[in-house]
């Protein structure tokens, strides 16, 4: 259980709650039902900004916190194709190396617009599941290190506890190897590169972590706080 004071957690939700959900978080909460799974939501008072942040938030390692990054490549009718990548919090995506697993040569970040258009979420908020079309999904290896990590549920401020080999399954996900050799934690290049919970997704423009926000897609990644 996450200590309060640590948190500044207030609220549960359950997958099925009668008080005010936001849809966004409601679609996730959905997505785990579909697949048997109930899903223990926790709500900030306010999101973070960077992997560390949502770490510290929820009094986890930075390793623990999932950033969903998106990518796009394109596809055979001409228009793009998602793929998510669910990345450990102080490791960026190599993409030549998730070229290589996708086999997908013309992979590249999404931008912050693509992301929400392709997802159906905004950059900060991005979740693991619950996209509004099938997606693709590769899992960093990193994370089946910890018992538990956390990834977003749909918002800024919504984030929830899973195990990773569940996290895997949820989201159908192949476990590859697709990150640059892990940065330190506590480095600035991995404090500015990476969103968590709240922010579980996101790393600047400019960085191969991509667009996500510590937990849901960087904002700042895809070139508007984004």
């Amino acid at each position: 259980m996450l200590p309060p004071e640590r948190t500044g957690l207030r609220a549960r939700l359950r997958p099925v709650p009668d008080g005010d959900v936001h849809p966004a978080t409601q679609r996730v909460l959905d997505a785990a039902a579909r697949k048997g799974m109930t899903l223990d939501i926790r709500i900030f008072p306010e999101g973070t900004h960077t992997a560390a942040e949502a770490a510290a938030a929820v009094g986890a390692e930075l390793g623990q916190i999932v950033k969903s990054l998106v990518f796009v490549a394109p596809d055979d009718a001409g228009g793009l194709a998602p793929i998510v990548c669910l990345v450990s919090g102080p490791n960026r995506v190599d993409v030549a190396r998730l070229a290589a697993i996708t086999g997908e040569p013309g992979i590249r970040r999404a931008t912050a617009r693509e992301a929400n258009d392709l997802t159906g979420f905004v950059i900060g908020g991005i979740p693991p599941i619950g996209h509004s079309q099938p997606v693709r999904v590769v899992m960093d290896p990193d994370l089946g290190r910890f018992r538990e990590v956390w990834a977003a549920a749909g918002t800024a401020t919504a984030v929830f506890p899973v195990a990773p080999g569940a996290l895997r399954d949820l989201a159908n996900a192949t476990v590859a190897p697709l990150t640059e050799e892990p940065v330190e934690e506590g480095s600035d290049s991995s404090a500015s590169s990476d969103a968590g919970p709240g922010s579980p997704s996101g790393e600047p423009a400019g960085s191969n972590g991509s667009n996500g926000s510590s937990l849901g897609g960087d904002p700042a990644a895809h070139g508007a706080r984004a």
